[in-house]
């Protein structure tokens, strides 16, 4: 290997390589959605994964994954994969490359989870796993007190969760139990994901946070499940 392509790859390992490839894989899967019949095709979303909870019921639990790599609709493409862009990025560097994609997929998955446990209705987008970034935000203000630039990025996206939330609340197409869902579980991601020795947290404090999170996806999925499979079994 020549000295051109060492430095090329220390670049590249030394960037955001994580968001460019979430960008990369959800933008791969907008193609295909648009190239079966459209993003907006029911019949396409469920297909390629979207949330349906009586699938799920069978035995479909990678769809409490595969929803946040698909989107409905180009708006909805372009207004996650900025935020994924402008936050990721941030976040990336902060948390290092394999912790922040932990987060990432973590919080979609109990965002998909409460999906799962609380709405009816066919959901897809990295809404969940978005609003986990945006829990996190307000974790590490705790985790770096007194860090100017950290404090800034919470105060901004702290504002950014309210509307969102609020819009989502006068929104009946928004699935506002993933995104409360992805939230929790990304505020509670970055407690279990964090480095002890570095920032304000032990490893006794740590544990109990996996405990927690661990606990809370189970919890949700007995929930969906027993109402769900409980429904489908009058139809069996």
């Amino acid at each position: 290997m020549n000295y051109k392509t060492k430095l090329k790859l220390q670049r590249w390992k030394a960037g955001p390589f994580i968001v460019y490839s979430i960008l990369a894989v959800t933008g791969v899967m907008f193609l295909l959605q648009e190239i079966l019949g459209g993003s907006t095709n029911q019949w396409v979303l469920v297909q390629l994964g979207a949330k349906v909870n009586e699938l799920i019921v069978l035995g479909d639990w990678y769809r409490l994954i595969t929803p946040m790599f698909l989107h409905i609709g180009l708006m909805h493409l372009v207004f996650n994969a900025l935020i994924i862009y402008f936050l990721g990025i941030q976040l990336e560097s902060i948390f290092g490359h394999w912790r922040f994609f932990a987060l990432y997929f973590l919080s979609g998955i109990v965002g998909n989870a409460t999906s799962f446990a609380f709405n009816t209705s066919i959901s897809a987008g990295a809404s969940t796993a978005i609003f986990g970034l945006f829990g996190s935000t307000l974790v590490l203000v705790k985790l770096y007190p007194g860090h100017p630039q950290i404090k800034a990025m919470a105060k901004n996206f702290s504002l950014l969760i309210i509307l969102n939330l609020v819009f989502g609340l006068f929104s009946p197409n928004i699935d506002m139990a993933g995104h409360v869902g992805g939230l929790v579980g990304g505020y509670i991601a970055t407690f279990a994901l964090s480095t002890p020795r570095a920032w304000k947290i032990n490893r006794k404090q740590q544990l109990t946070y996996a405990f927690l999170f661990v606990s809370l996806v189970v919890l949700l999925i007995v929930i969906g499940y027993s109402r769900y499979g409980n429904i489908m079994n009058l139809f069996s």
